[in-house]
């Protein structure tokens, strides 16, 4: 440990203590990769001068100042504070509100502290403690690793290499900041776990982490979203049409020989009444306020701008466990290969899903809770762990002086490693019969909604460690079939959402029998299910088209799901995505709304926008209105701000409508006080603003 860290103390067994914790913290700082960009309130309402809209406005002030309209430039400069002020403090408390939101959902990180491992915020991460990591985790900070098992690292962000990179405890390459992704035996804040479980400790935190120009990139602002894109083409067009009036104006004034002083202000006048001055405040404050009442739906944003996406969504993508069903799993069926009870099936899944320390899921916690045998005699050995190209795990474990290699997955996968069965305590050879007999068992079971795992097991030699080329000439022991019946309302929901013009797709890993089960039962048409096989086939265009009509899709990849989601953007639908794991995070970055829910890993917490505090299709119905009440607040003040500001430039009739367009009246005008002065009488004459558009049956 001392090679590793001079100058620092942590030990293996307890870590470092509360007070050490606290004490480099102080030193080293909060384990932010970003410094906090928190301007002071005096920046913040300078830059809020910096809008062209406000910067039109500062400037009519000036011109009236200039000519001697002391009144009407106070009037002005005092509407501009009045609305920066309005601007500052609703924005400032809508900062703040989100800001504790997003506390809610912030990433931790499994630490050992005084010889116990707790959760804690990932920004408390400090150098020397040590760290635990299993698939799905974000690596909280740079770290060397000290044990690791079957570790595979997602490295993308940080070397733009799309597969996982093996990592091992050996030491190898040194870590530098020249040669970081060389370094094998260690880990790297920003970069995600896949699979295997490894523990660390802690080099750098924060700004001093190897990759910190990179994960600042990675934490940059989001892409442009349609409702930002929209605003901004609005104010060019709304500075386009200032400038060309002022420039028309100008050049007929003087073709028209007037003043150009006088016509010059009279332009800004209609500049200045043309301008919704209020947009930024009232958009700031609108979606402010929005993601407020959204988290009072237990629904919590991110980033305010995906509000109107959320708003405007028309395709819902997600999986059907935990969206159609309760995901509360139930263990009701442990059954041998050909469909008879069998408690050493059960007890063999047991010891799998006790022992397990990577991935948990609620298939295991269901395992566990069922009642069970006593397995004080199972030592655990070794770990092969899950991940989800296998989609299986398997445990090493002795009893009674035997090892056993216990491993337990999708029947497909461990069938597929199992060379005999075992029927009423006989082993038998997997021959195509049996294999035929098996098959029916588990298709029965998924028909029925069940949702099936296969047990199998074998007698291994004692060895330093075991590996996936172990997973081979396994003994079939049977299955375990577990119930997750549809919620209550999920029907009542789903109809709710096609009304509101947001159509639901399910995409699921699972076997097509179980998805047309659950479908069925919540009203989904689950006739026609286009599987991932099917999917590897088509060119993206056919996709595109099968996409859009399909409603149910089965034993899809993540890779396949990321295809699916990009088909439906190119048919111009704006799709939502939810996901809680490791392998939903690229569908995640795909969607136009990524959503999660705050009990999902944390790679699927950042790449969400949207985070769901409680995983249901009514709380995500009831966050889509709201935030369509909030773009649609923003769109009630665009128009009508809008067609009034048009209505009243149109309305107001000065010398530019019946002087400037006639060469026979030369009276001069003041264009601030809309007075007509003649340049035959000493003393002003002022008349009333009329329409332009007049009725000539009363002599007007």
């Amino acid at each position: 440990m001392q090679e590793l860290h001079a100058g620092y103390k942590t030990r293996m067994d307890k870590g470092l203590t509360n007070r050490e914790a606290a004490q480099r913290l102080l030193k080293f700082g909060p384990n932010d990769p970003i410094a906090p960009q928190r301007s002071t309130g005096l920046v913040q309402i300078l830059l809020m001068f910096a809008n062209p809209l406000v910067i039109i406005l500062l400037i009519a002030s000036a011109v009236s100042a200039f000519v001697g309209e002391i009144v009407n430039a106070v009037i002005i400069s005092i509407m501009v504070i009045v609305s920066i002020v309005i601007n500052f403090v609703q924005t400032w408390h809508s900062q703040r509100a989100a800001e504790s939101l997003r506390v809610q959902v912030a990433p931790t990180a499994t630490v050992l502290r005084d010889g116990k491992w707790v959760n804690i915020p990932r920004r408390k991460v400090v150098p020397d403690d040590v760290i635990r990591l299993s698939a799905g985790d974000i690596v909280p900070a740079d770290a060397r690793l000290l044990q690791a098992k079957d570790l595979h690292v997602n490295q993308a962000a940080l070397t733009g290499e799309s597969l996982p990179v093996a990592k091992d405890a050996a030491v190898t390459v040194e870590t530098t900041h020249e040669n970081p992704a060389n370094a094998t035996n260690a880990v790297f804040l920003g970069t995600s776990i896949v699979s295997g479980t490894a523990t660390a400790v802690v080099t750098a935190t924060g700004q001093n982490t190897s990759f910190g120009d990179i994960v600042a990139r990675l934490a940059a602002r989001p892409p442009e979203t349609e409702f930002e894109r929209g605003t901004r083409q609005f104010g060019y067009l709304i500075m386009k049409t200032v400038f060309f009036l002022v420039f028309f104006v100008l050049i007929v004034s003087i073709a028209m020989r007037h003043d150009p002083l006088e016509s010059m202000l009279f332009a800004l006048a209609l500049a200045v009444g043309l301008t919704p001055e209020f947009l930024p405040m009232i958009t700031s404050v609108t979606l402010g306020r929005g993601a407020i009442h959204m988290s009072r739906q237990k629904v919590i944003v991110k980033h305010l701008e995906a509000i109107q996406n959320f708003g405007s969504m028309d395709i819902f993508c997600s999986d059907k466990t935990g969206t159609l069903t309760s995901g509360e799993m139930e263990l009701n069926r442990h059954i041998d290969p050909v469909g008879n009870a069998s408690n050493r099936v059960h007890l063999l899944g047991f010891v799998n899903a006790s022992f397990e320390s990577g991935v948990k899921n609620p298939i295991d916690e269901a395992i566990v809770k069922h009642e069970h045998e006593d397995i004080d005699q199972f030592r655990k050995i070794d770990e092969i762990p899950f991940d989800f190209e296998r989609r299986r795990l398997s445990i090493v474990a002795e009893h009674n002086g035997e090892l056993i290699l216990i491993m337990k997955g999708a029947p497909e996968s461990v069938i597929s490693c199992c060379s005999w069965l075992e029927i009423d305590g006989n082993q038998q050879t997997l021959d195509a019969e049996a294999l035929s007999k098996s098959t029916a068992t588990f298709e029965g079971l998924s028909a029925t909604g069940n949702r099936t795992l296969a047990v199998a097991y074998k007698t291994v030699t004692k060895q330093d460690a075991y590996r996936i080329d172990d997973e081979k000439d396994l003994v079939l022991a049977g299955f375990l079939a577990f119930s997750d019946p549809p919620l209550p309302d999920a029907a009542e929901v789903i109809e709710s959402l096609r009304r509101d013009g947001v159509m639901v797709k399910i995409l699921t890993g699972d076997s097509e029998l179980v998805a047309r089960h659950v479908c069925s039962e919540v009203g989904l048409d689950g006739a026609d299910i286009v599987l991932g096989d099917q999917i590897d086939k088509m060119s993206d265009s056919a996709l595109a088209q099968v996409a859009e009509k399909t409603r149910v899709f089965a034993r899809v990849s993540p890779m396949q799901k990321h295809r699916i989601i990009i088909a439906l953007k190119s048919r111009g639908h704006v799709v939502g995505f939810m996901g809680d794991g490791i392998n939903d995070a690229p569908s995640l970055h795909a969607a136009d709304v990524g959503i999660s829910v705050s009990t999902a890993v944390d790679v699927a917490k950042d790449a969400a926008e949207i985070i769901l505090l409680e995983r249901s299709l009514r709380v995500l119905h009831q966050g889509i209105i709201e935030g369509r009440k909030a773009f649609g607040n923003v769109m009630k003040y665009l128009l009508m701000g809008t067609s009034s500001n048009f209505g009243n430039m149109f309305s107001i009739r000065r010398p530019l409508s019946s002087c400037l367009f006639c060469h026979s009246c030369r009276r001069r005008f003041c264009s601030t006080t809309f007075s007509m002065i003649s340049p035959r009488s000493p003393s002003p004459q002022t008349t009333s603003i009329q329409p332009i558009f007049t009725n000539p049956a009363a002599g007007t």
